[in-house]
């Protein structure tokens, strides 16, 4: 019986597998379960060029503020209580991002479909509306069967790199989601070369052997390349149960980025080069902790 392989790493090498140009998938939803730590520390480094592939929230909009996309697949971006991020609004009225705007539902047939290996999946979500005129790169399809159904053909997604926040996680790569909304982080890990993890809490493998929790974990270890802990890594966004978004934090930053203000953001809260450093800038551990979770 071979050892299974321990998977820790840390946040820092986790963006040293992201190079310029690729494509990457961030998990989470809007102001769900964002892989934040790792999305400032990816603004901290030289990488730019990227293709990136979410449900998005402040992820988007830090990144798209600090100039690394290229061009961005998605099928919304809000933070959630703030509608609208403001720095991903500005980059795209700008034009300094391509957009490629999609029902939410093809983003997941997308992911879908790179992860079972297939070229495209069918859907009648874009047909007749401006996803079509605005979406070149998706083609039709006609049903081979009697109905005839003309259909978009929604391409696979591949990702270089897909990166979760999780609430717990052991060496060996086995995840578990705790909160209410585990969706299509699973479907993101398929879809990549490589992906990762970070967590809340280290735990051991015993944990997992509750056959209720299994249900909670949708994301097989095999997929999973690392795990690394990053406690109240998601914030501002949630990870519930183990504490809700900070509204006040991202109305701020919003409001920052839509005066032009991404600069001293950057500088209070990104510049700070630890998790732990941002985790003080912001109030501290305690203060994230009491964050009250969203009821929606």
């Amino acid at each position: 019986m071979t050892t299974p392989r321990n998977k820790l790493t840390t946040i820092p090498k986790i963006v040293a597998e992201i190079r310029d140009g690729m494509t990457i998938g961030i998990g989470g939803w809007g102001g769900r379960r964002k892989p934040m730590a790792v999305i400032r520390e990816l603004v901290r480094s030289d990488v730019k060029d990227l293709t990136v592939v979410a449900y998005g929230g402040a992820d988007i909009g830090m990144l798209c503020a600090s100039g690394k996309v290229k061009r961005l697949i998605y099928g919304f971006v809000s933070h959630d209580i703030v509608p609208m991020d403001a720095a991903f609004q500005t980059a795209r009225k700008s034009g300094t991002i391509e957009c490629s705007e999609v029902d939410e539902g093809m983003v997941l047939l997308g992911l879908k479909a790179a992860g079972q290996r297939l070229p495209f999946l069918p859907t009648r979500a874009g047909i007749g509306t401006d996803v079509e005129k605005l979406n070149p790169w998706i083609k039709t399809v006609r049903s081979p069967y009697a109905d005839g159904e003309l259909l978009l053909a929604m391409p696979a997604i591949h990702l270089d790199v897909a990166v979760i926040h999780v609430n717990e996680a052991d060496t060996q790569g086995n995840t578990v989601i705790l909160g209410p909304d585990p969706f299509f982080d699973d479907l993101f890990c398929r879809a990549a070369k490589k992906a990762f993890a970070t967590c809340e809490r280290i735990v051991d493998t015993s944990a997992f052997h509750d056959p209720m929790k299994a249900r909670l974990n949708p994301v097989e270890r095999s997929v999973i390349t690392g795990v690394a802990e990053a406690p109240l890594g998601a914030h501002p966004t949630s990870c519930g149960p183990d504490y809700g978004f900070d509204g006040k934090h991202l109305a701020e930053f919003t409001k920052q980025c839509a005066a032009g203000e991404w600069e001293n953001y950057r500088k209070t809260f990104v510049a700070p080069n630890t998790h732990d450093a941002y985790i003080a800038a912001v109030g501290g551990a305690d203060k994230v902790r009491a964050l009250p979770l969203p009821v929606m």
